[in-house]
């Protein structure tokens, strides 16, 4: 199981450390005052965002698969600047000494807690594993040329207490699907719920996510299940979490239960150099716009955070022909779908569907459009019948209620559905 697992942990590191530090990457950036939005489960009873996720995922398998489940999360370390008085030490925004700038301004440790479980062990039971994290204070003094001491930097990781509940249901019916059930809880203790926001965070559990692997069985897919499971994946009730299948197409074995939302079997760009903190395959924009921050603007965010000084220096280093690569890749190529004859048609619950026939359309979830939302339940009219190069029927219809409907006939912009994606109107 380690080696699917450590396959899938690139696409988690990028979930960890989505939106950790944004460009221009400086503690100044209006964007960076208000940081850590994803994922984050604060102390319980602390207000106003969640201490707990609930995950719930499907899987196809006996009583002795294996369950492998890592929880992944970032633990914020605060770093204060402090400036020596008579009366001992004040904190302070930044402070400059020998030409060396010290700034205020959190940072945060990488953390795992794992538990591997026997499907068995936990099928009509719960394992509870506790996560105890300790507190650390480590303090570095700031002294100026003189060697006379000036100041120091405080960083302190307060103590965080969680809690992992791995439980299993074995579903009824000939499919033999079972459904497991992990809660991650923040049970750090908390009484201060007027605290600052940013105190609260030293004390949370952020970008939490949770890695499962099975070995021994295979997960099915929430996303795009097939229809023999499709009831058993509406039930599944997820909480501040979105599970996917991760790993190459094709593969079940790893679930990615991550705060933010992806699709199944999401990967990294291969052309990506390094992380940026945003997985929005924009790297070419940010090297370039990183590459254009002034000298000044350069300092302040190498003193920001030790992985936006790795950025500047990733950004500088780059060669052209890695900088040409990003600026895009062809992922793969899609031959045009060639018409049928008009006669040509499907059969659709029983009736047979072809060039003229009236159709409710019934989008399914795996189509990706946005627009579609806005087509569920509109009857259209079926234009013709599409065969492409694997063998696959799509209808091309125009929508029965569209005034334009014969401007896009004539320019052959239809909208396109799958069969079972339309039922006989």
């Amino acid at each position: 199981m380690t080696r699917p697992m450590e396959e899938a942990r690139r696409v988690a590191d990028a979930v960890l450390y989505e939106g950790y530090l944004l460009y221009p990457y400086r503690a100044s950036a209006a964007k960076n005052r208000m940081r850590w939005q994803f994922g984050v489960l604060v102390p319980p009873n602390y207000p106003g965002e969640p201490s707990s996720s609930v995950t719930e995922c499907l899987l196809e398998a006996p009583g002795d698969a294996r369950i492998d489940v890592r929880l992944r999360f970032l633990h914020v370390r605060g770093k204060t600047v402090e400036r020596r008085e008579d009366d001992g030490y004040w904190p302070v925004p930044k402070l400059t000494v020998g030409g060396r700038d010290y700034l205020s301004f959190d940072e945060a440790a990488e953390r795992e807690a794992r538990a591997a479980v026997s499907l068995s062990d936990v099928a009509g039971g719960l394992r509870v594993v506790e996560v105890l994290v300790p507190g650390e204070r480590v303090i570095e003094p700031i002294t100026g040329p003189d060697g006379e001491r000036t100041g120091r930097v405080v960083c302190e990781h307060q103590p965080l207490d969680a809690e992992l509940r791995i439980s299993a249901e074995r579903l009824p019916g000939p499919y033999g699907l079972v459904r497991l059930r992990i809660e991650v809880e923040n049970t750090s203790h908390w009484e201060r719920a007027d605290a600052p926001r940013e105190e609260a965070l030293r004390r949370s559990l952020v970008a939490a996510h949770l890695l499962i692997g099975v070995s021994g069985g295979a997960f099915v897919s929430l996303l795009d299940p097939p229809l023999w499971a499709e009831a058993a994946a509406r039930q599944c009730r997820n909480e501040n979490t979105w599970p996917v299948l991760v790993g190459e197409p094709g593969r079940r074995d790893v679930v990615l239960s991550s705060p933010i939302i992806l699709y199944d079997h999401p990967a990294v760009a291969p052309e990506s150099p390094g992380d940026l903190f945003d997985s929005t395959e924009i790297d070419e924009l940010l090297t370039l716009r990183t590459l254009t921050l002034t000298e000044e603007e350069k300092r302040e965010a190498r003193i920001t955070d030790p992985r936006a000084a790795e950025i500047l220096e990733r950004a500088a280093a780059l060669p052209p022909e890695l900088l040409e690569r990003l600026h895009g890749a062809i992922r793969h190529l899609e031959m045009p779908a060639k018409p049928k004859r008009g006669d040509d048609g499907v059969v659709v619950g029983g009736v047979r569907i072809a060039k003229g026939s009236r159709v409710r359309l019934r989008p399914g979830r795996r189509r990706a459009d946005a627009q579609d939302m806005f087509l569920a339940g509109r009857t259209a009219v079926v234009e013709e019948v599409f065969l492409d190069v694997d063998g696959v029927r799509h209808l091309a219809v125009t929508l029965e209620d569209d005034p334009g409907s014969d401007l896009r006939r004539e320019q052959g912009r239809f909208f396109y559905f799958a069969p079972d994606e339309v039922e006989p109107a």
